[in-house]
């Protein structure tokens, strides 16, 4: 993952403008999560299907998906996460359950799932929903699910079933628990190795309106 210093020492020229930055806000996992999720990934691997695994340094638990956002726009994003941050105290969420959208039987989207904390995860989210839409980021449609994204399958029926069958077998994994203290400004570029993302802000939760 590339720090904000990064991304700034590798922008054009001041005359050339800057393309948007692709960007959300998320809660990032911690390495002894990542680690426990990893070992489920080399589990569902065994069944040989098609899938794109994500690569687990940018396993992290999208709260908003913005899009593509102009570089002097950024600030004010930033500053929507730190005034809703300051409303929530720290709490600790559970990873656990193992699953699929749109379902097991048709998996395209596997994931890890959130346990005790999710309630607070929602509020989180819904907060920060209210906090950058007078900024122009209108609410998404569909309901906001708690999930850590760790693959995506490509095209191909190849493993499908034994796919299915080994996610059944790990509904409920569990990763363990792990704090959440900030809400993470984040980046996305499209590289040859996958997305790498750069952090462009964090919003620590400080509880001090709670």
């Amino acid at each position: 993952m590339r720090d904000a210093q990064a991304i700034l020492n590798s922008r054009p020229s001041p005359l050339a403008p800057m393309p948007p930055l692709r960007t959300f806000l998320a809660v990032e996992t911690p390495p002894e999560v990542r680690s426990r999720a990893a070992a489920l990934v080399e589990q569902l691997s065994a069944a040989g299907a098609n899938v794109r695994w994500s690569d687990s340094d940018t396993w992290h638990w999208t709260l908003n998906f913005l899009g593509d956002v102009p570089d002097n726009e950024v600030p004010a994003v930033c500053k929507a996460a730190a005034a809703t941050a300051v409303a929530f105290t720290p709490f600790d969420l559970g990873v656990c359950g193992c699953g699929a959208f749109p379902s097991v039987s048709r998996p395209r989207t596997i994931w890890l799932g959130a346990g005790v904390g999710q309630e607070p995860l929602v509020l989180l989210q819904a907060a920060l929903t209210r906090h950058l839409e007078p900024l122009g980021f209108r609410p998404e449609a569909r309901r906001f699910t708690p999930h850590l994204t760790l693959g995506r399958l490509r095209d191909g029926v190849t493993g499908l079933k034994e796919l299915s069958d080994l996610l059944r077998q790990h509904t409920e994994f569990d990763a363990g628990t792990m704090p959440v203290d900030e809400v993470v400004v984040l980046a996305s570029r499209l590289e040859r190795h996958g997305a790498d993302h750069t952090v462009l802000g964090r919003a620590p939760l400080v509880g001090r309106l709670s």
